[in-house]
């Protein structure tokens, strides 16, 4: 299983995930990320039959990075709290197609989902069960890959909504490299294809020592990030 732990005490976990891996299980049956590290626990402990690990927060199976777990009720009431209160900074490194405009670009809809299709939409502020979506981008590099434009951009996420920023930059005009969601050029791709987009970077305060704790990783050395390396 393509999962690395960054870190972990009595209270928290942190781990790396490849993109491919669920964030918990899904209809495959494959094997998740909730899985793996309750597993993890067993090891660490063989008395603890069904040990307490909380999903405190989501990554996309295509969507490769950090993510971070509870190990007690407590941690995750305080990690989950956080979340809905936006005080954790999250940034996300992402491949687009197309050139992404100069400086900090603020996005701002509001998305709808649709369970059925396993997708978001941009609807106006009235449609019922609409939910305000806020991102910040800078853009880091642009490079010529054959006749294309890719523009690598770092991701700073205000909210956590589904599929978020994969929909609002689809919206203005700047599709993710390999999504086959709401990138036309891959929604029938010829072969599996991982989305460009990385969760690299996660901070927030220890839900028990109160402590900033701040974690990142290094851009991945595949295609096409590894243009950007």
């Amino acid at each position: 299983m393509d999962i690395t732990i960054l870190y972990e005490d009595p209270y928290i976990i942190v781990v790396e995930k490849s993109a491919g891996v669920p964030a918990q299980k899904d209809t495959t049956g494959d094997q998740s990320v909730l899985e793996v590290v309750k597993n993890h626990i067993k090891e660490q402990y063989p008395q603890s039959r069904n040990p307490y690990v909380g999903l405190v927060h989501r990554l996309d199976r295509p969507v490769g990075g950090i993510m971070v777990l509870a190990k007690t009720k407590e941690a995750n009431q305080s990690l989950s709290a956080q979340m809905q209160n936006r005080t954790v900074e999250k940034r996300y490194w992402t491949v687009v197609c197309g050139k992404g405009r100069e400086g900090v670009q603020k996005l701002q809809h509001y998305l709808k989902r649709y369970p059925k299709q396993n997708i978001s939409k941009v609807v106006t502020f009235d449609v019922p069960r609409a939910k305000e979506a806020i991102l910040t981008y800078k853009k880091i590099a642009e490079i010529k890959d054959q006749t294309e434009i890719l523009s690598l951009l770092e991701i700073e996420l205000k909210t956590g909504r589904h599929h978020q920023i994969r929909v609002q930059l689809s919206t203005v005009g700047l599709p993710i490299w390999g999504d086959t969601k709401y990138n036309p050029r891959f929604i029938k791709p010829k072969e599996w294809v991982s989305i460009a987009l990385w969760a690299g970077f996660i901070s927030f305060e220890h839900p028990k020592t109160k402590k900033t704790c701040t974690f990142h990783t290094k851009l991945p050395d595949i295609y096409p990030f590894n243009l950007f390396l």
